[in-house]
């Protein structure tokens, strides 16, 4: 029974991967660049599809780079729209002004080391900070092309050299996969449950502990 899931899970997960494609990396980079990251997601998909060897690996290490520079790009611009209000609607107020005071210390390079630096690290709070405090457009660009560059070109590689092996072991360990993924999106909803109810509470709290102006 194990082994005929297996098999069913090895054939319907190379079927997707065959329909993304490179051009649904683009997409995948848009959404995990935005305001709803997909954490591992982005990295998965590039390491399957050039296990794959449809195309060139170094292929969907560029398509994997582009999607993460269109959608960093959108999300700095609603940093550069809202400023830092849209920053500490994300984040708490100390952590925002953490990540503020990061990037206005080292610029560039926090941008780079930040989309190079693998899951459980944020980028979407530096790249609504770099929006915010109008870091050169220019410059973000260039350090975020070089982080994720760099980030996706080892990835596609890795998945060029390894790529049946690592399909081999997905077969084998689809269920705790699975399982995992579950829980983690269960503890995800809670806690952006938690956070949203966070945020209302204490803004309800600034709203009652405003000084009532009295009319003349």
């Amino acid at each position: 029974m194990h082994l005929l899931a297996a098999a069913v899970f090895k054939k319907t997960l190379l079927h997707v991967v065959r329909r993304l494609g490179g051009p649904g990396l683009i997409v995948l980079g848009l959404v995990d660049n935005s305001l709803i990251p997909l954490p591992g997601g982005m990295d998965a998909a590039t390491i399957l599809l050039a296990a794959a060897h449809h195309e060139p690996w170094w292929y969907y290490a560029i398509m994997a780079t582009v999607g993460a520079l269109i959608g960093g790009y959108l999300t700095y611009r609603l940093g550069v729209h809202g400023g830092e209000n849209t920053l500490q609607k994300r984040l708490s107020k100390r952590r925002a002004d953490q990540v503020s005071r990061i990037l206005r210390r080292y610029g560039f390079w926090s941008i780079s080391v930040t989309a190079v630096t693998p899951p459980p690290m944020p980028i979407v709070p530096v790249l609504i900070a770099a929006g915010a405090l109008q870091y050169p457009r220019r410059k973000f660009l260039a350090a975020l092309a070089l982080g994720r560059g760099v980030r996706y070109t080892l990835l596609a590689y890795l998945g060029h050299l390894y790529g049946r092996h690592i399909l081999r072991w997905l077969g084998r360990y689809y269920e705790p996969l699975l399982y995992i993924l579950i829980a983690l999106a269960f503890v995800g909803a809670l806690a952006a449950v938690y956070f949203w109810w966070r945020h209302k509470h204490t803004a309800n709290g600034r709203r009652e502990s405003r000084p009532v102006r009295k009319l003349a």
